[in-house]
């Protein structure tokens, strides 16, 4: 029961805007795929942390639903900026259990138990919020984070957070989000969003103020699923 992570799929299985266009795209859906299959098994679990779809409405996601839900293991989805689909969580399970998608669950305003780790997560903002709307959305993550957090808090085990929007990038820091991360003693951040080699050269990762950071945006990543915990044996 491994515990893994991958962000910033960007399928558009239903949608005409493939990503294969991109330099390190090309054939993504097959080697995420082949990768995924060879790493992941069924009793297993994949956060996927955002990005997830370019459709543009839930009904237009049933392509790109239909593949995820095939893949091997459970899948916890996250909200990332491209996920125009997104909705109430009502109505994405209302989704989900209509098309019967039996493997995918949302990780929103909640918490989950896998293994020996406390999982939880939002999408978080941008690291140099300087407007009055964008302090308003950072408030507003920071709020989801919390409530995430004590519901994993209340599950026990290594308090794990997953964001799609980096809390520290070149260095500037999303204190908002950041200081929660610290205040709580978090052992790992995971992170996507970023996208290119110039890129991830100015996202941090390693320690930071305690908290170990991880970038697994698809790309740089090379389309494998992360490990972040391996099962009992």
């Amino acid at each position: 029961m491994a515990l893994f992570v991958i962000a910033d799929l960007h399928l558009s299985l239903g949608a005409d805007k493939p990503m294969d266009v991109f330099r390190g795209w090309q054939n993504y859906v097959q080697r995420l795929e082949e990768n995924w299959r060879a790493a992941v098994a069924p009793e297993d679990t994949v956060v996927i942390a955002g990005d997830i779809s370019w459709a543009m409405k839930l009904e237009d996601c049933v392509k790109d639903f239909s593949f995820i839900n095939s893949l091997p293991g459970q899948k916890l989805l996250m909200k990332g900026n491209h996920d125009y689909w997104w909705n109430t969580r009502s109505k994405i399970d209302q989704f989900l259990s209509a098309n019967d998608f039996d493997t995918i669950r949302i990780l929103h305003n909640c918490g989950y138990r896998v293994g020996d780790r406390a999982i939880c997560g939002t999408r978080g903002w941008l690291y140099n919020s300087e407007t009055e709307e964008d302090r308003k959305v950072v408030s507003r993550e920071a709020g989801r984070l919390l409530a995430s957090m004590a519901e994993a808090k209340a599950l026990g085990g290594q308090l794990t957070v997953f964001l799609h929007y980096p809390p520290v990038y070149g260095g500037m820091e999303c204190r908002e989000i950041l200081d929660i991360l610290v205040e709580n003693q978090v052992s790992d951040c995971y992170f996507g969003h970023i996208h290119g080699q110039y890129a991830a050269q100015k996202a941090l990762t390693g320690s930071y103020k305690g908290v170990r950071m991880h970038l697994i945006s698809c790309d740089y990543v090379n389309f494998q699923p992360v490990l972040v915990e391996n099962g009992p044996n």
